[in-house]
């Protein structure tokens, strides 16, 4: 499909780009909006080119551009030139990216999840802030984590500030969403451990022995895990609070138990 440039903030194109900040639009396009290159190169290391590509006048060439380009001539996309007006209308940003990318969204079955790919794996129930979802991906992508799984009513990994926050792992993690119901069943059939966070739970984070693969089970932000899914766990675990604050960030809190369990089976590296 050849370029084509546009100029119009009211043109349809761009309508509809705009659009991909509201989760119904995602949901209903099943697309999202993914911007600057750092994250169209993240893309394009896994194979996935954008259904639209839309590039600044006063884009610099580049490397990543002018292959992102090809690769979303050969997948049949939209190469788009805009002005810097549309640019900011669409990242609702002063300074935004030179180039914007509009990509599907990837979901993993519940079912097609292969446990033993990787050794570990997180799972979140009802997370609330896109800003922490987005970090827990990042982390679960640096880690080496084989994905994250979604429990619940959670906040839409593909808002544009989930992605964001993922710094361009949003296209190396998969990620799965399920019911409540639908992973308690699901987890019956798990072989290794399934690790749950809990503030009144009597093991530290660091004492109890782990068999991979292994889930680690995360709750909300506000709540904390609930019964139900902490019942499923093999063993709840605590970090200790040992000054004044009762809590850390669920994506800090995350992090923590990513890297401890995870070198357990990798090896610290150090």
């Amino acid at each position: 499909m050849s370029d084509h440039l546009i100029t119009s903030l009211t043109n349809d194109t761009v309508k509809a780009v705009r659009a991909l900040h509201m989760r119904k639009e995602r949901e209903t396009t099943g697309r999202f909006l993914a911007e600057g290159l750092k994250f169209i190169g993240e893309a394009l290391d896994q194979g996935r080119a954008p259904v639209m590509l839309l590039v600044g006048q006063d884009a610099r060439p580049h490397p990543i551009l002018e292959q992102a380009k090809v690769e979303t001539r050969k997948a049949g996309g939209q190469i788009i030139t805009v002005t810097h007006a549309i640019l900011e209308k669409i990242s609702r940003r002063d300074n935004p990216q030179t180039v914007l990318g509009v990509f599907e969204q990837v979901y993993t079955p519940l079912e097609d999840i292969q446990p033993d790919s990787k050794p570990v794996w997180v799972a979140l129930e009802q997370v609330r802030d896109p800003g922490n979802l987005g970090t827990i991906i990042r982390t679960a992508d640096s880690a080496g984590c084989g994905g994250v799984i979604l429990i619940g009513d959670c906040v839409d990994p593909y808002s544009v500030e989930a992605v964001r926050a993922t710094m361009g792992s949003v296209f190396a993690v998969s990620i799965t969403k399920a019911s409540r119901e639908e992973f308690v069943k699901w987890c019956k059939g798990w072989k290794g451990s399934i690790i749950g966070t809990r503030l009144d739970a009597t093991h530290g984070y660091r004492d109890s022995p782990v068999q991979h693969p292994a889930i680690i089970l995360m709750g909300n932000e506000q709540a904390g895990l609930t019964d139900e899914l902490a019942a499923t766990c093999d063993v709840n675990v605590k970090i200790p609070m040992r000054g004044r604050a009762d809590s850390l960030n669920l994506a800090v809190a995350t992090g923590i138990m990513v890297y401890s369990i995870t070198d357990a089976a990798y090896g610290s590296g150090l």
